[in-house]
């Protein structure tokens, strides 16, 4: 089995603090989820997580112009510039104090950031693909200008159109204007007049304006004048030379009666604003007249930050109390992106059978699917009323199986995403785990209230039987792959064999030297893995019950040591055992996870580590850090753990929103630093990915399959050009596609692919070696997503299948990967072309309805031209029957499928 799993996305997260950033094509948009980066693509409904990440949560990120530089700073000031397009981090920086704002300006040359009160001034680096040179810089961040003169903190920067003037907004009530070079007849102004914090302020399109918005909801209006005169005097021309400066002309006013206003954007080219507030409710409106278009409540709590793509069509709004990320497009008034993670840790997890979605479960009582390929949520179950504790599909895949501690068991349908059954104990139980026969049947949950396990039927609903035997709560259960047997993992120091199924129900204990914390089953339903309290892995047959292997994990797992503990990671006892564990889908290896930082896989066979995964490096969670650092030891305590909000300025900010002796609930206000932790793990079920639950989210690992420059059995004389000349001059397809694979360069893979005419492709597969036919099947399988040409794929994976067909048969297992791949591409065609053929027939049927109107209204007059029809309808050629010389029947089959004549498709013009 490969193991070389790499970190591919972040699920279940979408938003968690800073600022959103749209792309400058207005298509994407850059979310921070932590200490890493989202981006989503709003156009292809897709979301991806840039592969860095910080040593803490994110506070600003910065987009320059061009959309290929992103500059990200977390909370210590700590900066990572990234190329966007090829995903790689190029610097690190730090800025030595906390950023409070970030803004590149609009000529891409130069960024603003604000470190406290103080005001820098950055040149941008230089990337290679700007450089004449093509080479990097050696010292790329420099210092243009320091600015000082506020007196708090800088909230907010924006920059004039032509990059001359920047604006700079904080706290000490007060908006000043700063000049990027020295200006003649310039110098630094300051606008005050606010009572509060100003959240922004920004230039009209023709920067004869300026616009301010402040915390208490007032609007301001400043422009360039001379001194208004009094009723009792004439204004003199001197005097209007001598006196002109930026002066309020209109205040506005916000009514949200007690709701402050805690963001706010604008858009200089259709002049709106756009206001967020503590309520949950935004505003948009029309300046300079200040006209309401409308108002929305989007959120139970305040909106945190708010943006406007390029064109002023879409508004990005953020909720980090919530998680909450929305894409609202005003005009339709409608939703372009509406997300939301969950609210509390998640517990368990299971991809569906299909390997296309995940399921995830958590304390908020809210049950999630994700899908894999875009990233997104796109189904919540909230009939839970309290937290959910385990979840597992059936074997057919289209019901799932939740169990709660609010009591029940519940079976959904994921075809009409309903509730279709729930499960109930005689008594008031809190269940803890379950496990499903893999016939769907049956279903079995243990609690932690009750020593005994319940089973129902899912046909009827009704309680069948209590197992009795265990003396400590249960914590585990697991049904065989084969549907045998049912075991069961307690507090007892047992594990129990039930056969359930015969007529004694025998129960064979299996004596442990630690509580069972998780027991999973091999896919071969011969062997359990069981993890304990002590951090012990023991392996036991199922048919014998004797053991046949063990590890030991403490060693492994151990990793982290959380703020309040007085030692470093290697001796504390919380985290060295494994509180969840799964096989992977041959059974060949052990996934494992538990309260630390890392993913261990082990091998069954050998008993030997293969790989441990880092699941965080956040600073920002309990439980990352190793070693002890006894500058945060203080007398009262640790550093991190001392509340610091009594000397906020804001008052929402000194608040205290802790309740004494709460676990549950609100993790952002109860608890200070969440603890890093693996509360579920899964094996996806083509084996090529796995998945955890995390605090951090949804991470996804999957093996890395993109093609990358990787030669292969290379000599001299293999180069693009010589490839590119044996393909044109040769005219030898077949040495040509040889040469471009060895050297395995995605572009030039591309080039010889679609050089190659369809007549040959026949004669180049029947050639073409072995060694490289998975990488032609895999390329061929993108190809049909990226590539107009259906039917010329299509003509390659029928040569392919037919030629080497016995060699795929017998290695199939190799390259399970690439088939699955294959087959679903060749679906997605199918259903494509199935689409547009049933268009077609709906358009043919129109047609031949306006032509039977039209001979009824001119009263049997000439044939309507099929061509000529429709182009007056304004719809495409779609017919060319006098040219075929074929009647409709010959075109259109009953099943809606295009007829293939001539090696060319009729329908397609």
């Amino acid at each position: 089995m490969k193991t070389d799993f790499k970190f591919s996305n972040l699920l279940g997260t979408v938003y968690c603090q800073g600022n959103l950033l749209f792309s400058p094509d207005g298509e994407h948009l850059y979310s921070p989820v932590g200490n890493r980066v989202t981006v989503f693509d709003l156009v292809n409904n897709k979301s991806f997580t840039l592969p860095f990440s910080h040593r803490k949560n994110i506070a600003s990120i910065g987009l320059n112009p061009k959309g290929n530089l992103l500059l990200s700073v977390d909370e210590d000031g700590q900066a990572i510039l990234t190329n966007i397009p090829r995903r790689v981090p190029l610097y690190h920086f730090s800025f030595k104090t906390r950023v409070t704002a970030l803004s590149f300006s609009p000529s891409g040359r130069y960024f603003a950031v604000g470190l406290g009160r103080k005001l820098e001034v950055w040149h941008v680096p230089s990337t290679p693909d700007s450089n004449a040179e093509g080479e990097v810089e050696f010292a790329p961040f420099v210092k243009h200008h320091t600015h000082t003169g506020h007196f708090d903190d800088v909230q907010f920067i924006e920059w004039s159109n032509d990059s001359r003037f920047f604006l700079s907004s904080s706290k000490d009530l007060t908006t000043r204007i700063w000049s990027l070079h020295p200006e003649e007849g310039f110098v630094p102004t300051v606008l005050s007049g606010h009572r509060q914090a100003v959240v922004g302020a920004w230039f009209s399109q023709d920067q004869e304006t300026i616009y301010t918005v402040s915390k208490d909801g007032a609007v301001f209006e400043w422009k360039y004048i001379g001194r208004p005169p009094k009723d009792d005097e004439e204004m003199r021309d001197d005097e209007d030379d001598i006196d002109m400066r930026w002066r309020i002309v209109n205040r506005h006013y916000f009514m949200q009666n007690s709701a402050t206003v805690r963001c706010a954007s604008f858009h200089p080219a259709s002049n709106l604003l756009v206001a967020g507030f503590s309520n949950g409710i935004f505003g948009l409106y029309e300046m300079p007249d200040f006209n309401m278009i409308h108002t929305l409540n989007i959120s139970q709590n305040e909106i945190d930050f708010v943006t406007i793509n390029k064109t002023g069509e879409w508004l990005a709004f953020g909720a980090s109390k919530l998680g909450q990320l929305l894409v609202w497009e005003w005009q339709s008034e409608s939703y372009i992106l509406k997300q939301q993670g969950h609210f509390d840790s998640m517990n368990a997890l299971v991809y569906s059978p299909d390997g296309q979605k995940i399921i995830t479960t958590a304390d908020d009582g809210k049950i999630k699917v994700w899908d894999i390929q875009s990233g997104f949520c796109i189904v919540t179950f909230t009939e839970h009323t309290s937290g959910i504790t385990a979840c597992e599909f059936s074997k057919k895949g289209n019901v799932l199986f939740t169990s709660s501690l609010d009591g029940s068991i519940r079976a959904w349908d994921l075809i009409r995403y309903r509730n279709f059954r729930t499960f109930t104990a005689p008594t008031r139980l809190s269940f803890s785990c379950m496990a499903v026969d893999p016939s769907g049947e049956v279903v079995a949950a243990g609690s932690l209230d009750s020593f005994d396990i319940h089973i129902w039927s899912v046909q009827t609903g009704q309680l069948l039987d209590q197992l009795s035997g265990h003396e400590g709560p249960v914590s585990s259960l697991a049904f065989a792959p084969n549907g045998g047997v049912l075991v069961s993992g307690s507090w007892d120091r047992t594990a129990r064999v039930w056969s359930i199924f015969s007529r004694t129900q025998t129960s064979e204990p299996i004596q442990l030297q630690a509580d069972v914390l998780d027991i999973a089953f091999r896919p071969d339903s011969l062997q359990i893995a069981i993890s304990t309290l002590d951090g012990q892995l023991s392996f036991w047959s199922v048919s014998e019950a004797e053991q046949m292997s063990g590890l030991d994990g403490r060693r492994d797992v151990s990793g982290g040591r959380k703020i309040t503990d007085r030692r470093t990671a290697a001796n504390v006892a919380g985290t060295k055992n494994f509180n969840t564990i799964r096989y992977s889908t041959d059974g060949s290896c052990l996934l494992a996870g538990g309260n630390s930082k890392y993913i261990c896989l082990y091998s069954v066979t050998t008993m030997v580590l293969l790989k441990k995964f880092t699941v965080s490096v956040n600073l920002s969670l309990s439980g990352t850090q190793e070693f002890l650092n006894s500058r945060l030891l203080t007398e009262a305590g640790p550093d991190g753990l001392i509340d610091t909000s009594g000397d906020a300025s804001d008052p929402e900010d000194r608040r205290d929103t802790a309740l004494p002796g709460s676990k549950r609930g609100d993790p952002s206000a109860r608890k200070k630093l969440p603890e890093v932790r693996v509360s579920g793990v899964a094996f996806s079920p083509a084996g090529d990915a796995f998945c955890a639950a995390s605090t951090e989210g949804l991470l996804i690992y999957s093996l890395d399959n993109t093609l990358q420059f990787d030669p292969f059995d290379l000599n001299m004389e293999i180069t693009p050009a010589a490839t590119l000349s044996v393909l044109q001059q040769d005219k030898d397809y077949l040495k040509a596609l040889v040469m471009a694979f060895r050297l395995n360069e995605a572009g030039l893979i591309k080039r010889v692919f679609q050089a190659i005419p369809h007549t040959d492709i026949p004669l180049v597969v029947e050639h073409f070696p072995t060694v490289y036919v998975p990488r032609l099947l895999r390329f061929v399988a993108a190809q049909t997503e990226q590539s107009p040409h259906m039917e010329f794929c299509l003509l390659w994976i029928k040569a392919l299948v037919d030629k080497h067909g016995p060699w795929l048969s017998a290695n199939r297992g190799k390259i399970d990967v690439e088939l699955r791949v294959v087959a679903r591409a060749v679906t997605r065609m199918r259903d494509e072309i199935r689409k547009l053929a049933d268009d077609n027939v709906y358009t043919v049927d129109y047609l031949l309805g306006q032509t039977a109107n039209a001979e009824k209204a001119k009263g049997g007059a000439k044939e309507l031209d099929w061509d000529m029809a429709g182009a007056d309808l304004g719809v495409p050629k779609l017919l060319t029957s006098r040219e075929k010389g074929l009647s409709l029947d010959d075109l259109i089959q009953p099943e809606g499928e295009i007829v293939m004549k001539e090696n060319e498709w009729v329908g397609l013009d």
